[in-house]
C-alpha cells in the first residue's frame, strides 16, 4: 500500500473531515526526509584542544556530532546571504559518502582519505548530513536551523 492509499483508507475509518491537503503534503515531504535505518548522531561539545567550537560566533557556526566511533565536525561560515560548509569525518576510512541536506536539495560528496569536505552556497536554515559507511549504516546529524 503506498502513503497516498494509506492516508485515504485513515480518513475513511475515522469518520471526520478529510485533512488539508496542505497538511497531508507537509507530512509527506516530511516523511521523504527521514533516512530508514541511520544512526541519528548525537551533539558533542568540541573538547577545547581541537580547536573547533559548539557556538555561533562572529559569523560562524561550529558543530560536532558523534555515533559510535564515527566524528563529524562541521564549520558553515556566511558568504553572502549563502553559507559555505567544511566538514571533518574521524575516521575517515570506510566513509563512501556524505550527502549534506536541505529541505530544498541535497548536495553528494566523496570524501578522500583525509575525511574532509566542503560545500558551498548553501541556503541558511535547516540542514543534515548524512555519512553512508561502507559496512555498516549509515550516520546521520539530526536536523539542526544554521542562521548566520
Amino acid at each position: 500500500m503506498d502513503d497516498a492509499s494509506l492516508i485515504a483508507a485513515l480518513r475513511l475509518t475515522s469518520g471526520s473531515d478529510p485533512v488539508p491537503a496542505e497538511v497531508t503534503s507537509a507530512a509527506q515531504a516530511a516523511f521523504a526526509l527521514r533516512v530508514p535505518g541511520a544512526v541519528t548522531a548525537r551533539a558533542q561539545p568540541a573538547p577545547a584542544s581541537s580547536g573547533v567550537r559548539d557556538t555561533f560566533e562572529n559569523g560562524a557556526a561550529f558543530l560536532r556530532f558523534a555515533a559510535d566511533d564515527l566524528v563529524v565536525e562541521l564549520e558553515f561560515t556566511l558568504d553572502g546571504e549563502l553559507l559555505t560548509l567544511a566538514g571533518q569525518l574521524s575516521p575517515a576510512e570506510g566513509v563512501a559518502r556524505v550527502e549534506i541536506r536541505t529541505p530544498e536539495a541535497t548536495v553528494v560528496r566523496e570524501p578522500p582519505g583525509s575525511g574532509r569536505f566542503a560545500a558551498t552556497a548553501l541556503p541558511q536554515g535547516w540542514f543534515s548530513v548524512v555519512c553512508h559507511l561502507a559496512d555498516r549504516p549509515p550516520v546521520a546529524t539530526p536536523w539542526t536551523q544554521v542562521r548566520l
